[in-house]
């Protein structure tokens, strides 16, 4: 029996079709009251790191304000909310006093280079493709478990998601382009 070659292109898109629909759920939304947490993920981390970052979008849709003020993960020994800047040409990295506002009506985005979650004290490498299990702690919202999906070392952002939403103005402050 002879297949014909149009046979062996159409299981190969298929096959590619599909492998590309599970890297579109890559990352997930959870809810905790009135807030959503979306594409959350971070880098994988050379041997030896002690620091990774995390990064995800936390939506407001309610009426009162809300605060990421930290977290915790069994991958780390410490979890906090970062800021990068850049003050006179240099780039600084510091813990957010006081919590990570989230206004009503409002997104914030933690990516690179801005606003971020720190893990540090990491206990073993991040490695593309595992998925890292972190609890936020939000001041109205409580405790939240999210899971970071793991993309390479250079990633930008997580694997299938799109852009769009409204950014707060303070997420992007001191944005500089820089790599956690």
């Amino acid at each position: 029996m002879h297949r014909s070659p149009s046979k062996h292109v159409l299981l190969g898109t298929l096959l590619f079709v599909s492998l590309g629909l599970t890297s579109v759920s890559y990352a997930q939304e959870v809810k905790a009251g009135d807030l959503v947490i979306s594409q959350a993920w971070t880098r994988a981390t050379p041997g030896g790191a002690k620091v990774g970052g995390g990064y995800l979008i936390v939506e407001n849709k309610g009426s009162a304000p809300d605060k990421l003020v930290g977290g915790s993960t069994d991958a780390a020994g410490r979890l906090e909310v970062h800021q990068m800047s850049v003050e006179n040409g240099v780039m600084k990295m510091h813990p957010v006093d006081g919590g990570l506002a989230i206004a009503p009506g409002k997104s914030v985005k933690l990516a690179p280079g801005g606003y971020h979650l720190m893990l540090m004290d990491l206990k073993h490498p991040l490695k593309q493709g595992d998925k890292v299990p972190v609890t936020l702690q939000f001041e109205k919202a409580g405790k939240v478990d999210v899971t970071l999906d793991v993309g390479g070392i250079g990633a930008q952002g997580p694997q299938g998601a799109s852009g769009g939403g409204h950014m707060d103005d303070k997420a992007m402050t001191g944005h500089s382009g820089g790599k956690m």
